[in-house]
């Protein structure tokens, strides 16, 4: 296998990561803070990096990836950018070790949220602005990986969407850089519009900007250690939820808005079961709040932000949902493995799977019924390939085994139950916050041991590039010529 390409490519995005990194040096200058050299002085490093590895393998620039090369690039870049990601952590004067320093950049890039840094009011704004821009950035990469990459590479029965956005008649773009640069001006836009509508709520722009940002990546990040409880805003709340579910719908759509309108968005299968079931279980949250002596309309306010907050897998919160109950907990931990739809920010198993597990469930009891009857499962009135059925099987079945792992290795380090099994949750579904008092709600992951945090950055890349990715390298297959 050559490895130009993909070193060519790598090079490509720590140069543009290095521009970025020029963005909160220039917020902590305006704001007179002395952090800016320290995100300078790492914008000059990963360019100086960048520049190597795309000039020492330039002559590979016209060459098309295979689909190990393509298997080897995804991987390489997300850790690659989280590893790079880290250096203004580990620069400014936040007092960071290297490990805290990767799981926060790595937090930030895969859009989980998990924190290890406490007190963030008294963080210079070049530092929290540069957690919101990881997660945004990773917003975007993580819908074109997700239409554009996935679908080619038949991971977790993504494939199913590689007819819908490349060869169908009245395909929306053509080809998978325009799609990008399509996604991307949507992204920006609607990002521009919640900053907007945030700010236009009362919440200060700085802060406005940021958490629009995190809002549409569905990654949680915000500038108060007290999420949006520290806004106390019913109005700011109900913009965030609107985001939150913007950014867990499938983007594709939007992109369809000028030539369709809102006819794909309403027809499509997925979105129809995530807002029937998101309704649902807000209904049942807000009737159980209000039955402990909480008043109707306050629990619907506290059920609606948190059960959206979790399973888009954004993380922001408003209360500490550890003092709810066991229902309420329960439930959540649930959501903690669902997500959104596929094609959008969010992550866990996501709406599309769900239902080919579903459709694949009723035809196997139907055949338990009719054994010699010729049943077939659909997906959006359309037939399901069986090799997409095996697929997202296969999916569940390692999403599944991988949190048990995760979990279980979080017990061995001795973490308690609760913590170790929300934990890993947590990271493999990106969600951010866990269950107890140590990683819920109002916790932070900075007391879990050094190991642990290296495990639960696994986690998170394992699930943001949906297991198969990963798990594919490990093959002696992989690696043969």
């Amino acid at each position: 296998m050559k490895f130009s390409p993909i070193i060519y490519l790598i090079g490509m995005l720590l140069c543009i990561l290095s521009l970025f990194m020029l963005v909160p040096a220039f917020v902590d200058w305006f704001y007179g803070s002395d952090n800016w050299p320290a995100f300078v002085g790492s914008s000059i490093s990963t360019l100086f990096v960048g520049l190597i590895l795309f000039f020492s393998n330039k002559g590979s620039a016209t060459e098309h990836l295979e689909l190990r090369q393509a298997f080897l690039l995804t991987n390489s870049a997300w850790i690659s950018i989280a590893i790079f990601g880290s250096l203004p952590f580990l620069l400014s004067d936040i007092d960071m070790s290297f490990v805290d320093a990767f799981f926060e950049s790595t937090s930030g890039i895969t859009t989980t949220g998990a924190t290890v840094i406490e007190n963030l009011e008294t963080k210079s704004y070049g530092v929290l602005i540069w957690r919101a821009l990881l997660q945004w950035l990773g917003g975007v990469g993580i819908i074109v990986m997700a239409l554009a990459v996935l679908p080619m590479l038949s991971i977790g029965g993504m494939q199913l969407f590689k007819t819908e956005s490349y060869e169908t008649p009245d395909k929306v773009v053509p080809k998978a850089a325009s799609f990008a640069a399509g996604i991307s001006i949507v992204y920006i836009t609607l990002t521009v519009i919640w900053a907007f509508m945030l700010w236009g709520a009362g919440m200060p722009i700085f802060d406005s900007i940021a958490h629009a940002m995190t809002t549409l990546a569905t990654g949680g990040y915000s500038t108060k250690s007290e999420s949006l409880a520290a806004f106390n805003s019913s109005t700011i709340e109900i913009i965030i939820i609107f985001g939150m579910l913007v950014g867990s719908l499938p983007f594709v759509h939007y992109l369809a808005l000028t030539k369709n309108g809102m006819k794909n968005l309403i027809k499509d299968d997925q979105v129809k079961l995530f807002l029937t079931l998101v309704f649902f279980v807000v209904l049942i949250m807000s009737l159980y709040l209000s039955s402990n002596n909480i008043p109707y309309l306050e629990a619907l306010r506290l059920a609606s932000f948190n059960v959206i907050s979790i399973i888009t897998g954004t993380g922001f919160g408003t209360s500490d949902f550890n003092n709810w109950g066991g229902f309420p907990t329960t439930i959540l931990l649930i959501l903690m493995f669902v997500g959104g739809c596929a094609g959008s920010t969010t992550c866990g198993l996501r709406m599309a799977r769900i239902q080919v597990l579903i459709a694949n469930a009723k035809a196997q009891v139907s055949k338990l019924i009719r054994p010699h009857a010729v049943v077939v499962s659909y997906y959006n009135q359309k037939p399901i390939p069986e090799n997409v059925a095996e697929s997202v099987m296969g999916f569940f079945f390692l999403y599944i085994i991988s949190f048990a792992v995760i979990a279980s290795l979080l017990g061995v380090l001795g973490l308690d139950l609760v913590t170790a099994i929300s934990g890993a949750a947590s990271a493999i579904g990106n969600v951010g916050p866990g269950l107890g008092d140590i990683i819920g709600p109002s916790g932070s992951y900075e007391s879990i041991p050094e190991l642990g945090k290296l495990i639960l950055c696994a986690g998170m890349i394992l699930g943001r590039l949906e297991i198969f990715a990963i798990l594919v390298m490990f093959s002696p297959l992989f690696w043969k010529n």
